[in-house]
């Protein structure tokens, strides 16, 4: 059977480290690179919930997108949310890897899925090696265009900052949280900007610059991510049982 550091290994031939962003902590962030990753479980973000069914279903490995430890921590223990967490971790030997904006980056990693999913031609990188900017096959609709993304990413509601009835065709993409990246997309003239969510004031500074907007929430633009990345290790280590969490939910609702 594979240790983790095999299974590790092999992630990293498709999810470079070094593609992350400087403030980012991605990389082994809990365990024993030698202990064996015979059950491997991929989740969103570590929560109660993910852990209690990583525990539950004796997983050794979970490949959790968004890191945890991304603050240093002085203390670990069940006062607080986090060490409660943590402990039940260790205490059932689950390491835990977190890939974050290197699997945002990387070629064939989430940002390159949206654009995938939209269908969209001549893709490259919005900023060195952030983001994506591409073009719809046609010019749509800003309204057909919010229906497609809604369906394709499942999600329970798509957020418009625009004229629905506007035709666009230039696409840039940043998956979770893209504020950040807006001017970016400004100024690779993008028509509409796709990302999970943004700020309030960003919804205006987008209006000023022409830029529409499309925000189906943080969840629905990278949950699809590591329910793929699950298949793409399960593929590539068959004796392995691999699995996207089941229990992982949207913490947001719309109602």
């Amino acid at each position: 059977m594979p240790t983790v550091a095999a299974v590790l290994d092999a992630l990293e031939q498709f999810v470079p480290p070094d593609l992350a962003a400087e403030w980012d902590n991605v990389g082994l962030l809990l365990g024993d690179r030698a202990a064996e990753a015979r059950r491997v479980m991929t989740c969103l973000t570590v929560t109660p919930e993910s852990v209690a069914e990583a525990v539950e279903q004796r997983a050794q490995l979970l490949v959790s997108h968004h890191p945890i430890l991304f603050r240093a921590v002085k203390r670990l223990t069940t006062a607080t949310a986090e060490g409660r967490t943590l402990l039940s971790l260790i205490r059932a030997g689950v390491a835990v890897y977190s890939p974050h904006t290197a699997f945002d980056n990387t070629v064939g990693g989430i940002n390159d899925a949206l654009a995938a999913k939209l269908g969209l031609v001549d893709v490259a990188p919005l900023r060195i090696g952030e983001g994506r900017v591409g073009r719809l096959p046609r010019p749509t609709p800003l309204g057909e265009l919010a229906k497609t993304v809604k369906a394709g990413l499942n999600a329970a509601a798509v957020q418009v900052v625009g004229d629905v009835g506007r035709t666009v065709e230039r696409v840039a993409i940043v998956c979770g949280a893209g504020g950040e990246l807006l001017g970016d997309a400004a100024r690779a003239r993008a028509d509409v900007f796709l990302t999970g969510e943004m700020r309030f004031h960003d919804y205006l500074a987008a209006q000023a610059q022409g830029v529409a907007l499309l925000l189906p929430g943080h969840y629905a633009t990278e949950r699809f991510g590591v329910e793929e990345l699950a298949e793409r290790l399960q593929r590539q280590w068959p004796d392995v049982e691999v699995w996207a969490s089941r229990s992982e939910r949207d913490p947001a609702a719309w109602v």
